[in-house]
């Protein structure tokens, strides 16, 4: 049985005679065994690209993290027309994943996971002409929805999820579901866009119509909350975090958040906001709770202001105080992520701000249960990275 998110020890060696047994029928002449070959992070090889094999994790069914392994996969091969090959360089952490992995939502048995990918293209098939080989590419969440509203209720085409992730070196996928990263962003942090970067754009930017001299309140200093301050700030707006850290507080305001509330200390932090915005409330709330949160997140919201609900972290259902929403005639919207046109627009407003990802720390893939462990753990500031 093979450890959890180990490498098989003996497939390199039994790969090595293999080689030889095929040189010697060759005639080729071969070095003497026990040579010296120094210890390198490249695959096995393939027709393409010189790899004829990659790593990868498989998610185990019942899942969980002891159940998350380490596999050898065959190598994915050339692109057909209409898609490109790419080498899978980083991916991030999300709630969603988390939920994937450890079983709250359900996935196939051997399922890849992770839904956020970035790299560089190593290839491109007939007919593609939005990229070339070389180019940093990122991940989308919803591969099918290009443009226009929202075309799913479902997970069923989303990486990681309804169909294999990014846990892997390698990947061949038509062109669409890629985009061009950010200029100048490492892979880390253009995989921090997928899903975290894209929600919070999405929420205040395309839905929320965000404009300067509005007032934002995130919730948290997660993924998608650092995301939307950062955002909230170059666009002229006045933000205001909460979090249960004063730590996590002052590296919001060293970001730019304009005031601070402890939920912790001010349990009715709803009524801080208001005195924090002189008794007008806030114009947009970034709702990553759920049921717990959403009532004093109405409260919190202006009349006939918008609220995006992007996040269910006490909870996947409870009571929604329907005669505060109706009588403050507020906007309140269910969110997933975003399309295709939503996440090259980011890409672009990110090239002309020159906005940077709040990474809290990267782990190597083969840690894949300790980077969940540290997510669930709710420490982190900001996003958590894969390096693969």
């Amino acid at each position: 049985m093979r450890r959890a998110c180990r490498p098989a020890r003996f497939a390199h060696a039994r790969v090595r005679h293999a080689r030889r047994r095929t040189r010697m029928r060759a005639g080729v002449p071969l070095p003497p065994f026990g040579t010296h070959r120094p210890h390198t992070t490249r695959r096995a090889r393939s027709p393409l690209t010189g790899v004829e094999s990659m790593k990868a994790i498989m998610l185990r069914q019942p899942a969980g993290l002891e159940h998350l392994e380490r596999v050898t996969l065959t190598d994915p091969g050339a692109p057909a027309a209409g898609e490109i090959r790419v080498r899978i360089h980083a991916s991030s952490l999300n709630y969603h994943d988390l939920g994937v992995v450890t079983g709250r939502l359900s996935t196939a048995d051997k399922r890849i996971p992770m839904s956020d990918g970035a790299g560089v293209v190593e290839a491109i098939g007939e007919g593609v002409t939005e990229f070339a080989v070389g180019d940093a590419v990122v991940s989308t969440f919803f591969p099918q929805w290009l443009d226009g509203g929202p075309s799913t209720a479902d997970f069923a085409t989303v990486p990681g999820d309804g169909v294999d992730g990014y846990a892997r070196e390698t990947v061949v996928r038509p062109a669409h579901w890629f985009t061009h990263a950010p200029k100048g962003y490492t892979h880390e942090e253009a995989a921090t866009l997928t899903t975290a970067g894209l929600t919070g754009w999405r929420a205040l930017v395309v839905d929320g119509r965000l404009k300067a001299g509005d007032s934002v309140l995130v919730l948290g200093t997660g993924g998608v909350s650092i995301f939307a301050l950062q955002f909230a700030k170059r666009m002229g707006a006045t933000v205001i975090a909460t979090s249960s850290s004063d730590e996590k507080l002052e590296r919001a305001r060293q970001l730019g958040a304009d005031h601070v509330v402890n939920y912790r200390r001010d349990a009715n932090w709803a009524a801080k906001v208001l005195e924090q915005t002189n008794g007008r409330d806030v114009d947009h709330v970034i709702e990553v709770g759920g049921p717990d949160t959403l009532p004093q997140s109405i409260q919190a919201c202006r009349i006939g202001g918008h609220i995006a609900l992007i996040g269910v972290l006490t909870g996947i259902a409870g009571p929604v105080p329907t005669v505060a929403l109706m009588a403050r005639q507020q906007n309140l919207q269910g969110l997933i992520v975003g399309s295709r046109r939503h996440q090259i627009d980011m890409v672009r407003a990110i090239d002309a701000t020159g906005i940077k990802p709040v990474i809290d720390r990267t782990f190597a893939l083969d840690d894949i249960a300790d980077a969940f462990s540290h997510q669930a753990a709710g420490k982190h500031f900001g996003k958590i990275c894969l390096s693969i």
